[in-house]
C-alpha cells in the first residue's frame, strides 16, 4: 500500500526518527501507526545497544539546586561535542540531575555495589524468611536483591518524570542512544543535602 506523507510526517514527529525509516516502517507495519512507532523502536534499541560500546569521552556536568537545600553535580558523557551541545542531550543532563535530587540514589549501577553490602542485604533477607524451603528462599532473596537495586542504583530507578512508572534511567538513556546516534554513559554523581552526616 502507499504511505501518505501526512502519515510519514506525523510518525517522524512523534518518534524522530528519520524520513525514510518511518516510510519504511509503515509500509511494514501496512500503515499502522502505533505497530510503525514499536518497529522503530525495536529498530531503534537494538541500533543503540550496537553503540553502547562505543567510547564516549564528550559530555557535559549538569547541575541541579532544589529549594537550596539538595544540590547535584553529574557528568553526562557522550562520543561528540556536536551531541553535547544539542538541546537533546542537555535536557538528558537536567532530566537525570533533578531525578537524582529527588530519588537519592546511593550507587550508579548495580555493578557499583559493594559485594559486601550485598551479602550484608542477603543476609537479611534470609533471616526475614528462614522458615521457607532453600530453594524458595533464594529466589525470595533474588527477588528483594532486584527491589533493592532498583531503589538504590540510579540506572535502575523508575524515572521520577514518567507518570506510568515503567521507564527507568538506564531506559532513557537508551531512548536518547537511539535518537542522537552515540552512545551516552552516566559517569558519576555526587549529591549534598544540607544537615546531613558527611561520612568520614
Amino acid at each position: 500500500m502507499s504511505v501518505s506523507s501526512d502519515l510519514v510526517k506525523q510518525l517522524r514527529e512523534a518518534t524522530g526518527a528519520g524520513m525514510m525509516d518511518c516510510k519504511k516502517a509503515l509500509d511494514e507495519a501496512k500503515g499502522d501507526i502505533q505497530k510503525a512507532t514499536e518497529i522503530l523502536r525495536q529498530k531503534g534499541l537494538a541500533a543503540a545497544q550496537k553503540k553502547a560500546a562505543r567510547t564516549a569521552s564528550e559530555g557535559l556536568i549538569g547541575s541541579y539546586i532544589h529549594m537550596d537545600k539538595i544540590g547535584v553535580l553529574v557528568e553526562v558523557n557522550c562520543e561528540t561535542d556536536f551531541v553535547a551541545r544539542t538541546d537533546d542531550f542537555r535536557g538528558l543532563v537536567k532530566d537525570i540531575a533533578m531525578h537524582i535530587a529527588a530519588a537519592n540514589p546511593q550507587y550508579l549501577a548495580k555493578e557499583s555495589v559493594p559485594s559486601e553490602v550485598i551479602e550484608k542485604e542477603k543476609e537479611i533477607y534470609r533471616k526475614q524468611i528462614e522458615n521457607k524451603p532453600p530453594q524458595v528462599v533464594e529466589k525470595i532473596v533474588e527477588g528483594k536483591l532486584e527491589k533493592f537495586y532498583s531503589d538504590m542504583c540510579l540506572l535502575e530507578q523508575v524515572f521520577i518524570k514518567d507518570p506510568e512508572q515503567k521507564l527507568k534511567i538506564k531506559d532513557l538513556i537508551t531512548q536518547k542512544i537511539a535518537k542522537l546516534g552515540e552512545n551516552i554513559v552516566v559517569k558519576r554523581f555526587a549529591r549534598f543535602q544540607i544537615g546531613e552526616e558527611i561520612s568520614k
